[in-house]
């Protein structure tokens, strides 16, 4: 992996699908560049962010020296408190000199999603600057949140001098725009940093994965069209084997295909390849080794293995997870966790199994990768799948506004209400009014919503008051959708969260961080899903025992701590690249007749059969 920090420039920029191993690399890069005697600072953009169990350090929004590596320091940029500061800059000036009813107001003005978003930016930015934290740095590692919001992200900065350029108010939702206005100069730095390659280097993350393949070439292309061209491809988690061992050689297999699938374009950029690791990379040592390619990270004689003491038995399989979710007959339905863990899947499961039961069901997307309309293409049982695009629902949202308003305002207003709405926070208005009106749906059927991972999700729940606020400064009238929403989310009889995860350290303790926050907020998950558990895959291959043994501990803790009820699914040993092959999970068929299928699709599928306990749901101690 040295290969990727050959004569490395100033800024590296780590993006790519959620659960890819971003943080992991970027962590291990950090540390490999410090051991150099480099003077590194290491950031995370993610709302969801986990440097700090990664680097066993405790983080903050300022940056903190991580004491088992010299020349190390690390920082969580936290849209949320970059938000609050940002605020009080603009409003703490007026303090005690304007009458208190006009600093609220003013307040009120900076209270929507977009301060969140352009104030997160911020911050980006100043460490792309010149000056401020980043300045007494060599290197400066940037963390991104998963791939559909960093691009968002990256194209604030033309949007904002856009719409900055062509205002006449002087005003907007970010306050007074001479503030904005200032900030100019400091994106356009930000921009010719990014674009510039001898000073950054982007680096796309993918697994040996058909789906993150895909998304890291849609991301290469989009960010070259943007001048972002000086790129390092990093395939992680590659799994290679000898052994006679099923899983293990369907496991190699379907590494072998989806590398053998990958774009040529893609393959066409330097690239490092990071075999498989069977235990979660935490701690300084753990970052060395996976840098270093070394036997530690690698082989089941170093991995530390937990002895399985007795577990609770599950109360609930599958069907009766089902059952539950179906029992009121409509309703909304959400998968919820940290991305990479199977949202996208465990979503179109639940609307095929609710599909196949009778029910009317949705099946949609907060996610801007929104993989939802990959998986659902074959469906074999008819259900409606849509997405909230956020070009469509802008332009939407904006005819509507303006249709509402066009008798009762003056051409000037008209003119002015046009302007305001050519901002860029109208796009952030407009997914949220999509995203209320389809949790509206749930009153009809049952709408089952896919999110967006975590941070993104809680920041799009944690705004709903916010943007309540916005939608009415510029409607005429609130729609039913926009007011119930909140009162909807937060009942149980109505709104059902299913966290998913996988059975690894941070998917864990990020999705139990996950239910604490939606505790706070008034909304109780209805159970959890531990997906892709090769402790229920049947292996024998002594790599993936050892990763069964310490999967061992977390689905002990999830079981034993956050989640009841509770339901695991098997690693499966198959592609879950449509609705056919995603049903199996819940319905099994035999699998030499079902991969003899996938290899030649002439003949028809095998017959699925619901045995009456889906396979991977025994007591614990079947481990």
């Amino acid at each position: 992996m040295n290969v990727l920090l050959n004569d490395p420039p100033r800024y590296l920029f780590f993006t790519g699908k959620g659960g890819v191993g971003k943080t992991s690399l970027a962590c291990a890069a950090a540390v490999a560049l410090a051991d150099r005697g480099r003077r590194v600072l290491l950031a995370s953009t993610d709302p969801a962010s986990n440097l700090d169990e990664v680097l066993q350090t405790p983080l903050a929004n300022t940056p903190t020296g991580i004491p088992a590596v010299p020349g190390l320091s690390a920082v969580n940029v936290d849209p949320i408190v970059a938000a609050r500061e940002y605020r009080e800059r603009v409003v703490g000036p007026y303090r005690g000199v304007l009458p208190e009813a006009a600093v609220r107001q003013i307040e009120e003005q900076l209270s929507g999603a977009c301060t969140v978003e352009i104030a997160g930016f911020s911050e980006f930015a100043r460490l792309l600057g010149d000056d401020g934290d980043a300045d007494a740095f060599d290197h400066v590692i940037l963390d991104t949140a998963p791939t559909g919001h960093t691009l968002r992200m990256l194209n604030l900065p033309a949007a904002w001098n856009d719409f900055i350029a062509t205002n006449r108010t002087g005003s907007s939702c970010l306050g007074p725009l001479a503030g904005l206005d200032a900030q100019r100069a400091l994106f356009a730095r930000v921009v010719d940093a990014l674009k510039d390659p001898g000073r950054t280097l982007l680096v796309l993350v993918a697994r040996a994965e058909s789906m993150t393949l895909r998304e890291a070439q849609r991301t290469n292309t989009e960010l070259a069209a943007v001048g972002m061209a000086n790129q390092h491809l990093v395939i992680n988690g590659i799994f290679e084997t000898t052994s006679s061992d099923p899983v293990a050689r369907a496991f190699a297999e379907k590494s072998r295909r989806a590398l053998a699938a990958a774009p040529p374009e893609l393959l066409a950029y330097p690239t490092t390849r990071v075999p498989f690791a069977p235990a979660g990379v935490t701690g300084v040592a753990a970052l060395r080794a996976l840098w270093n390619g070394s036997d530690h990270a690698n082989t089941p004689s170093t991995v530390q293995l937990h002895e399985p003491g007795p577990g609770p038995s599950l109360q609930s399989g599958w069907t009766e997870f089902v059952d539950g979710l179906a029992s009121a007959g409509r309703g909304v339905i959400m998968t919820m966790g940290k991305g990479g863990v199977g949202k996208t899947t465990m979503a179109a499961l639940i609307a095929g199994d609710l599909a196949r039961r009778g029910h009317e069901v949705l099946l949609s997307t907060t996610d801007p990768a929104a993989h939802v309309a990959e998986l659902a293409a074959d469906q074999a049982v008819h259900f409606n799948v849509e997405r909230i695009d956020p070009r469509a629902e802008t332009v939407r949202y904006v005819d509507a506004v303006l249709a509402a308003n066009r008798e009762t305002l003056s051409p000037e207003d008209l003119e002015l209400l046009e302007e305001e709405l050519r901002s860029p926070c109208t796009e952030e208005i407009a997914v949220f009014q999509a995203f209320a009106e389809t949790v509206a749906r749930g009153r009809d059927g049952f709408v089952v919503l896919d999110t967006a991972p975590t941070g993104h999700t809680l920041l799009l729940l944690d705004a709903t008051r916010s943007y309540h606020r916005q939608v009415a400064r510029t409607s005429a009238d609130v729609s039913p959708a926009v007011r119930s929403l909140l009162p909807s989310i937060r009942d149980p009889g109505f709104t059902r969260v299913v966290v998913v995860t996988l059975p690894e350290t941070t998917p864990v303790h990020e999705a139990a961080a996950l239910q604490d926050d939606l505790r706070r907020a008034g909304i109780q998950p209805y159970g959890w899903i531990v997906n892709r558990c090769f402790s229920r895959s049947g292996t024998s291959d002594p790599m993936l025992l050892a990763k069964a043994r310490d999967e061992r501990v977390h689905i002990d803790e999830v079981t034993g701590m956050y989640a009841d009820p509770c339901v695991l699914f098997p690693w499966a040993d198959w592609e879950l690249d449509g609705m056919d092959a995603i049903a199996r999970l819940s319905a099994p068929a035999p699998d030499k007749e079902y991969r003899e299928w996938k290899t030649d699709r002439t003949c028809a599928p095998p017959p699925r059969q619901r045995p009456a306990s889906a396979r991977g749901y025994r007591s614990l101690t079947d481990i």
